[in-house]
């Protein structure tokens, strides 16, 4: 495929929601064998076209779809002691993990370092409860689990995409490239995404104008439209995580519209125990080279379905003739 992009050829219908664009099936190089184990072989697949959102979905749409319905995100519920046996009653209280920036260096093998479980923080309190939203409506929703962005996703008629649906967005027809907008970090001097730039966690020399998240669609769009599929906060998808993503494609046949690991397979062999893990694609505005150089197309991460954190969000796709 060529290394270069030219606007995608939409379907003769119109989209099925306002702020949605349409990804060209295709097939392309999924994955890369330069950076992390886990991106890697670099294997070719196939997707039909689809509908993605331009952005990920927004405190405001959130908040319309939480109106709606009453619905109550996990990081507002209290959690349940049958879950965390042994545990002190006192400690099970509502809230999430929140970015705390340390002092100076810590040891990056120790995330504790600077993320702090936050009683009462949540996608309305990103911050903790004395923080909130009303200034940050445009701004990606937070502190969402896997099952809250599923719920939002249902209820508006759409889906999470799979990994490869999310990997072929993001490329906007770039093959192989490094970012989502080429192999230079910062082409011409201008920043991209909402990135760290600094020294991670300790230094953050906010150089694109942001210290967390920023509003949707402030940094340029891809080949295909798409917002803030570089940064800004991680998208969850539906698939399953496994650290091998597959093998690379034979010659006789390209996978077609595939899909991840299996429940049980998402588990962290490390902890048999552990909760099951999905994807997450894009990396975010946590994300440095010297520490979770991640927001590639390539890049995934594994996050277990039961934690919210204040850098994770969403999008959600349409599939044409396909049930919700």
């Amino acid at each position: 495929m060529s290394g270069s992009s030219s606007a995608p050829a939409s379907p003769a219908t119109e989209p099925p929601d306002e702020g949605m664009t349409w990804v060209p099936g295709g097939t392309f190089a999924m994955g890369s064998e330069a950076f992390y184990p886990e991106e890697a072989p670099v294997r070719e697949v196939a997707v039909d076209g689809f509908w993605m959102d331009e952005t990920p979905v927004t405190n405001d749409e959130f908040a319309a779809f939480v109106e709606a319905t009453g619905y109550t995100t996990l990081a507002e519920r209290d959690p349940d002691p049958a879950d965390y046996p042994g545990a002190d009653p006192a400690d099970l209280v509502a809230g999430s993990a929140v970015f705390t920036q340390p002092d100076g260096p810590v040891d990056l093998r120790e995330p504790s370092g600077w993320w702090e479980y936050v009683p009462g923080a949540d996608w309305r309190h990103p911050e903790g409860p004395d923080s909130g939203i009303a200034d940050r409506m445009d701004h990606p929703v937070v502190h969402v689990a896997h099952e809250d962005a599923a719920a939002y996703a249902a209820w508006a008629g759409k889906r999470l995409p799979t990994e490869a649906q999310w990997e072929r967005a993001a490329r906007g027809g770039l093959e192989g490239k490094r970012y989502v907008w080429g192999d230079e970090h910062v082409p011409d001097g201008q920043l991209m995404a909402n990135t760290w730039q600094g020294e991670f966690p300790h230094e953050n020399r906010a150089l694109d104008g942001y210290e967390r998240t920023s509003p949707v669609g402030s940094f340029p769009a891809n080949g295909f439209g798409l917002y803030d599929v570089a940064g800004n906060v991680w998208d969850w998808t539906r698939d399953w995580f496994s650290a091998d993503p597959g093998e690379a494609s034979p010659a006789c046949c390209t996978p077609q519209n595939p899909r991840g690991a299996t429940r049980e397979e998402s588990v962290d062999p490390r902890d048999p125990s552990a909760v099951p893990r999905r994807v997450l694609k894009g990396g975010s505005h946590l994300c440095a080279p010297n520490y979770c150089f991640r927001y590639r197309p390539a890049a995934r991460y594994p996050q277990p379905v039961d934690t919210t954190t204040s850098h994770v969000g969403f999008r959600c796709v349409v599939e044409p003739e396909a049930e919700v």
